[in-house]
């Protein structure tokens, strides 16, 4: 019985962790489905920059709301959606620097289940055209979802 309390306990510290990020944008959210018991279904919109180029990106994505949402044991659906800007300068030196960590990026992860679901945001460095790409995604530990969606940066910088 204690050990059923201790892994509850944990998976509510988990998905409250999961949300504690200082560098989330919280716009707003909108209902869409209402349950008598905890939150609402909704659609949530937040932004957040990247860290490492002059971007700023915003995601809606579903949450499921009700009674397993206040446990923590809820699942979230994989759909999201992604738009980015790019809102201040972004040199050669930093574009070089971000795809030196690889082909692709890991720049925004949130849970969407106690365990073993998660949404992220990866960006890809196209030089040939100029632009960043970032695709929003879902995965599980063995079974993914397809659906996705992706903003694209083309690079503008003020020649100041």
């Amino acid at each position: 019985m204690k050990f059923k309390h201790l892994f509850l306990g944990l998976g509510i510290a988990m998905a409250a962790s999961t949300f504690a990020s200082d560098d989330l944008i919280r716009l707003g959210s909108v209902s869409t489905k209402w349950n008598a018991l905890g939150k609402n279904d909704r659609i949530e919109v937040v932004g957040f920059q990247d860290k490492d180029l002059n971007v700023t990106c915003y995601l809606s994505y579903a949450e499921k709301g009700g009674l397993k949402e206040f446990v923590g044991l809820e699942e979230d659906t994989s759909d999201g959606s992604i738009h980015c800007v790019q809102t201040g300068n972004i040199s050669e030196e930093e574009l070089q620097k971000a795809a030196k960590k690889g082909q692709k990026e890991e720049v925004f992860k949130r849970k969407t289940s106690l365990l073993f679901k998660s949404m992220q945001v990866v960006r890809f460095i196209d030089f040939d055209n100029g632009s960043i790409v970032y695709l929003v995604y879902s995965d599980r530990v063995i079974e993914g979802s397809p659906k996705n969606s992706i903003s694209v940066v083309k690079i503008h910088n003020s020649t100041e």
